[in-house]
């Protein structure tokens, strides 16, 4: 589920944000509007909203 990042945000010096997991929120909801995300045994609704905005709820 991780996203392809371009060879040069792999180097050493690439800054703290580059080397973040990323993850498709098309991948999530498995091209649907929605998904399930559980942290610590509570459940979080992840939305995509029809003007393609993220909504995150618990």
């Amino acid at each position: 589920m991780t996203a392809t990042r371009p060879a040069d945000f792999a180097r050493p010096g690439a800054s703290v944000l580059a080397r973040m997991p990323q993850h498709d929120a098309n991948e999530l909801t498995r091209g649907g509007n929605q998904a399930l995300i559980v942290l610590d045994e509570q459940v979080y609704q992840l939305r995509i909203t029809r003007a393609g905005k993220l909504i995150l709820t618990k």
